[in-house]
């Protein structure tokens, strides 16, 4: 068996790829605050690596819309803002309303009940849902559903990344994770039905009312 230690280039993009994991979850979880500036050698200090894997994961961050940066300026983490935010849920709105159209139409019936247990079984006691990590990710699941190549391809494109961020700075909260899971229920319930139009239109209520809980979130902060 070949060792690691004798790919040189394998070696190397593991290192980064950690690193780049790393960063990533350090500004979901906000140990590196939006709107901070990355400060390469204490990275390079505190995850022992040379600067040249802080550079590049900075690069793959910028291109990923995680990360700005300006000539003669430092990068920096983005900083939420209401409108952009909007704006990125409008597209999810249109996205996947009709991805759940399309898998209400294409996926089977079996799969459809398989997604309504996996949903019922998400309704976590009040007490414990802070605590809990979701065990499926149920608009992935709408999206794969869909039968749809290039919607699919469309969401999971870079924006989702920031939606990632947006989601992880309120998702604590628990009126809106027992809410949303409550929508998940009746858009289920609507596919299970053979019902497009509805399943539809209860997708793109659901992502407003994220939407507009998200909105109040972010302009108390």
């Amino acid at each position: 068996m070949t060792k690691e230690t004798d790919h040189p280039n394998s070696q190397s993009r593991s290192l980064s790829d950690r690193v780049f994991q790393t960063l990533l979850q350090d500004i979901y979880s906000g140990r590196i605050e939006q709107g901070s500036t990355i400060n390469e050698v204490e990275l390079s200090q505190r995850l022992g690596v040379s600067r040249g894997p802080i550079r590049e994961t900075v690069r793959r961050l910028q291109g990923i819309g995680l990360v700005t940066r300006t000539p003669y300026v430092k990068s920096r983490v983005i900083k939420l803002g209401v409108e952009s935010m909007l704006e990125l849920f409008e597209v999810r709105m249109a996205l996947e309303g009709m991805a759940c159209r399309l898998a209400t139409e294409r996926m089977s019936i079996e799969d459809i009940e398989q997604l309504e247990r996996e949903v019922l079984a998400a309704e976590i006691p009040r007490a414990e849902v802070v605590e809990s990590s979701p065990k499926f990710d149920f608009h992935a699941r709408i999206a794969v559903g869909s039968r749809n190549q290039r919607l699919m391809d469309a969401l999971r494109q870079d924006n989702l990344n920031i939606l990632r961020l947006y989601r992880t700075s309120t998702s604590a909260i628990i009126e809106r994770k027992t809410g949303a899971n409550e929508e998940h229920v009746q858009i289920v319930l609507a596919m299970k039905g053979r019902n497009p139009a509805l399943a539809e239109s209860l997708m793109r209520s659901h992502i407003g009312r994220a939407a507009q809980y998200m909105k109040a979130q972010l302009e108390e902060k």
